[in-house]
């Protein structure tokens, strides 16, 4: 069963974006186009949190899609050939031919860690690890450790690295509308967190 948004907030929260409507993102949501698929596997309990950034790069990047994993049922993954599997672990794959899709778990840490071990179709995929590099000025969540950041975060990162300068423009937009999203938080009263 579909628990919805939070309740005491369902009238005042914008369907889309998730953020309360006196706040809500969706009229700055741009469309950023990618030549990568984005396949964002989300764990169902991602789906109805305001702070979840996978939805904000789904909401601005077209060729993507995300399939919720939990709940009671099995995710229904498309096909996934040529497709690359983003994990800060396990052995990495030469950059000479890039992907046709990326598939991105979209949870907290701990959880995305169970959903690759119980997930087997995604442990055989080439795996990317995004190099370190520097975290958002301020965050809707608190980061387990050095170089772990936001979804939304990866994806663009990802994309600037599999794309060249065509990527670059998806992560710039993408990290706008994070710093968007973290200001609008703010903006309603929600605590954001300084990054690292």
């Amino acid at each position: 069963m579909d628990p919805g948004p939070e309740r005491g907030e369902q009238g005042e929260r914008c369907e889309r974006c998730l953020f309360q409507r006196r706040v809500c993102l969706c009229g700055e949501i741009p469309a950023l186009p990618s030549r990568t698929r984005i396949v964002i596997v989300r764990h169902h309990l991602e789906r109805w949190r305001s702070s979840n950034t996978g939805r904000l790069a789904h909401l601005a990047l077209p060729n993507s899609e995300i399939v919720d994993y939990g709940g009671g049922e099995l995710p229904r993954l498309p096909d996934l050939t040529g497709a690359w599997l983003l994990y800060p672990e396990g052995p990495t794959v030469d950059l000479v031919t890039p992907p046709a899709q990326l598939v991105v778990l979209d949870a907290t840490w701990s959880q995305a860690r169970r959903m690759y071990r119980k997930l087997g179709a995604l442990r055989g995929l080439p795996t990317l690890r995004l190099p370190e590099g520097p975290m958002a000025a301020a965050r809707l969540r608190e980061s387990p450790g050095p170089g772990r950041v936001s979804t939304i975060e990866a994806i663009a990162r990802a994309l600037r690295l599999l794309e060249g300068p065509a990527g670059e423009a998806a992560e710039a937009g993408l990290l706008r509308l994070f710093d968007l999203a973290v200001a609008r938080a703010a903006a309603s009263g929600r605590n954001v967190l300084a990054g690292t």
